[in-house]
C-alpha cells in the first residue's frame, strides 16, 4: 500500500495555477517545497489534461460514468426491452391471438 500524498487536491491546484501565472516556476516552487520538479510537471500536465478532457465532453456532458453505472444502465435497457416484450404478448393474447394455445376450460 503507498503512502498518504502530502498535498490535498486543492493544494496542488494552487501550486499549479500559481506556476501558470506566472508567479513562480516549477524549479523553485520544487525547491521550495522540497520536492522533485518532476512531480510539479506531473501535476500540471494532469491538470491542463482535465480541463482539455472537460472542454471537449462540453459544458452540458454527463461527467464519465462509472463502470457501475454502465452495468446498471445496461441492466435496465435489457429489462425496459424484456417488459415491452412481455407487454406485446399479453396484448396479442388478450385479443386471442395465436402466440398462446387456446386452453382447455
Amino acid at each position: 500500500m503507498g503512502r498518504k500524498p502530502i498535498y490535498s487536491p486543492e493544494d496542488k491546484m494552487q501550486i499549479v495555477l500559481s506556476v501558470l501565472r506566472g508567479e513562480t516556476t516549477q524549479s523553485d516552487i520544487a525547491r521550495r517545497l522540497q520536492m522533485s520538479q518532476t512531480t510539479i510537471a506531473k501535476w500540471q500536465k494532469q491538470f491542463l489534461q482535465g480541463g482539455i478532457e472537460a472542454l471537449t465532453r462540453g459544458e452540458n456532458a454527463r461527467p464519465p460514468s462509472s463502470k457501475r453505472e454502465e452495468e446498471l444502465e445496461m441492466q435496465v435497457d435489457e429489462l425496459t426491452t424484456a417488459l415491452g416484450e412481455a407487454y406485446v404478448e399479453l396484448r396479442v393474447w388478450r385479443k386471442g391471438g395465436a402466440l398462446y394455445p387456446r386452453t382447455k376450460r
